[in-house]
């Protein structure tokens, strides 16, 4: 048994380490929800009706330093200027559902 254990342990390691993108899978589909219930009035189709030049669209989020998982949720989370904060209406895994729609449709080209 104990051999069992320390080779299970041994196989995640090295699963881990030769990939090492490895991680959970974001809930996509429930990023999309939650962005068309909070998000689209104002960023439609990758769009933003507010600030035209601060889009969701690829090149704007990289220029705008807000190419990352980590980047869209602290500000879906905290909010800036004009965008409300949204930390205390969702929860943290919603958020992070939405961060990861948000990149994954700006790859996409908001089709």
């Amino acid at each position: 048994m104990k051999k069992f254990h320390l080779t299970s342990i041994s196989l995640f390691l090295l699963m881990n380490f030769f990939s090492p993108n490895f991680s959970f899978a974001a809930d996509i589909e429930n990023g999309e929800r939650i962005f068309n219930a909070n998000c689209s009035a104002c960023h439609a189709g990758g769009n933003n009706v507010i600030i035209p030049e601060k889009t969701l669209k690829k090149d704007a989020l990289e220029a705008n330093g807000m190419n990352s998982v980590d980047a869209i949720t602290y500000q879906v989370t905290n909010g800036k200027n004009a965008m409300p904060a949204f930390g205390g209406r969702l929860d943290d895994g919603d958020i992070e559902d939405v961060a990861n729609f948000v990149l994954s449709q700006s790859e996409k080209g908001w089709d």
